[in-house]
């Protein structure tokens, strides 16, 4: 089957890429060395694969990548700025939130997505936004407190 070439800025970079037809917006990221968007279950199910198009919070593994076109595409890599984490990738390394670290990309998107709209959250809204990403190896508490603290840290900025 022929290529399908599509325009989109990802990261704040404009890019040209090269898809497979199906190809999904996951499998683009990681044919495109950006390999922090984690494929879990790959059903959409566990928000492992959280990054934000045009300003929502989307599952990559659920889009084919060819519906990004003249998209606004951030990741996990995007948050960080000249070298310097992104108060929410401060926060999850200073409460220990990353755990094993796989489910963790999926985490700060839902919590960028999250504090976008909601800058001054109490603890039972932060459980709520956090309730659809799937963790194995914690029992949410550090996670939790990471978001509260990054709603803190972004404050101070």
């Amino acid at each position: 089957m022929p290529e399908l070439e599509i325009v989109l800025t990802v990261n704040g970079r404009a890019v040209r890429w090269h898809l497979e037809p199906g190809e999904t917006l996951l499998e683009a990221l990681h044919a495109h060395h950006l390999k922090g968007t984690k494929l879990i279950c790959g059903t959409g199910d566990c928000c492992g694969c959280g990054v934000m198009l045009n300003g929502n919070s989307i599952n990559a593994c659920c889009m084919l990548a060819a519906q990004a076109e003249d998209g606004d595409l951030l990741t996990v890599e995007g948050l960080a700025q000249n070298g310097k984490l992104h108060p929410i990738q401060e926060a999850f390394a200073q409460e220990g939130a990353a755990q094993c670290g796989y489910c963790t990309p999926g985490f700060i998107m839902r919590a960028y997505a999250f504090l976008q709209e909601h800058p001054h959250p109490d603890e039972a809204e932060v459980r709520a936004a956090l309730a659809g990403n799937i963790c194995r190896c914690t029992g949410y508490v550090k996670p939790v407190a990471a978001v509260l603290r990054a709603a803190e840290l972004m404050q101070e900025q």
